[in-house]
């Protein structure tokens, strides 16, 4: 397996997705708590990482033994089918991924207080069951909704909570505080796994997989994708109105024609191959502005 093929199998475009939120975490605990736990972080980004690359894995390992369309999925889209990856090496992967960032985890936990395991065992019962087991969660109408908590909020939370755990209230105010301070990211992981299973809606069908645009259409799918995206902006201009961010977060507002430009093509054609990258674009641009913005607003002027 050359890099190219293991960078594909662990969807290494993709990673931005919890590398971002990761960032965010720390960005708020220095404009908020003034702390920072560096030991302790660095520990749980490898261990994020790498139970993000067994996530990866195990969705394609999954998608590839349960597929119902054997022939055309399984020797030519799947990439263990595509490029005839050997399961041993796969099981292997999984096994040093998944063991390694439980270790990773318990060890963060030891360091800073137990609510560090409890919210990566609910991360780690979301990404395993995601894609396996008997009804496994992707085949649900509950995926975006999952993967846009437990990507977009709670991997922000644990960052804040690992570098602010002697001055962490668990209220619910304060929990209602993070929570929209994480929204928008939670909001556009969402979006992404929204567009990928609305690009996806037939080939899920014809492999028995019925996500939430099975049952809301397509065309509903587009106006929750819309609204999530203004709503990403809404929760950012609300939460400086509240006095909980710098008011130089509402620079992000200047992004908002660069997000109706990639939005357009998805929005008239929903094809994989060409128009989900305005998704993924989106997200990255989003995220990337968001967590500059939120460093700048750091700096003492």
């Amino acid at each position: 397996m050359n890099f190219k093929i293991f960078a594909e199998l662990i969807e290494l475009k993709a990673k931005t997705a919890s590398i971002f939120p990761f960032l965010l975490g720390l960005a708020y605990s220095l404009y908020h708590y003034q702390s920072v736990n560096l030991s302790a972080l660095a520990i749980y980004f490898v261990a994020m990482f790498m139970f993000n690359c067994f996530v990866d894995i195990w969705d394609n390992y999954n998608d590839y033994h349960k597929a119902v369309d054997t022939d055309d999925y399984q020797k030519n889209t799947n990439i263990i089918g595509r490029e005839n990856l050997s399961m041993g090496l796969l099981k292997s992967l999984l096994a040093f991924f998944f063991f390694g960032s439980l270790i990773l985890g318990i060890i963060v936990a030891l360091m800073t207080g137990w609510a560090v395991f409890w919210l990566g065992l609910l991360c780690y019962a979301v990404g395993v069951f995601y894609a396996g087991g008997p009804k496994p969660l992707s085949s649900l109408p509950l995926g975006e909704l999952l993967s846009g908590l437990t990507m977009g909020y709670v991997i922000f939370l644990i960052c804040l909570y690992i570098n602010s755990s002697q001055n962490f209230v668990w209220s619910f105010a304060n929990l209602a505080t993070t929570f929209l301070i994480a929204l928008p990211n939670t909001l556009l992981i969402a979006n992404l796994m929204l567009a990928n299973n609305t690009c996806d809606l037939e080939e899920d069908e014809a492999n028995h997989r019925y996500t939430i645009v099975h049952y809301i259409g397509k065309k509903a799918a587009l106006i929750w994708w819309t609204t999530a995206l203004i709503l990403a902006f809404v929760a950012i201009v609300v939460a400086v109105i509240l006095g909980l961010l710098s008011p130089i977060m509402l620079l992000i507002l200047l992004i908002a024609p660069l997000m109706i430009k990639f939005a357009r093509p998805y929005l008239q054609k929903q094809v994989k191959k060409e128009t989900f990258i305005s998704s993924v674009k989106i997200l990255m641009v989003f995220q990337l502005v968001q967590v500059l913005l939120f460093f700048v607003s750091l700096i003492k002027f």
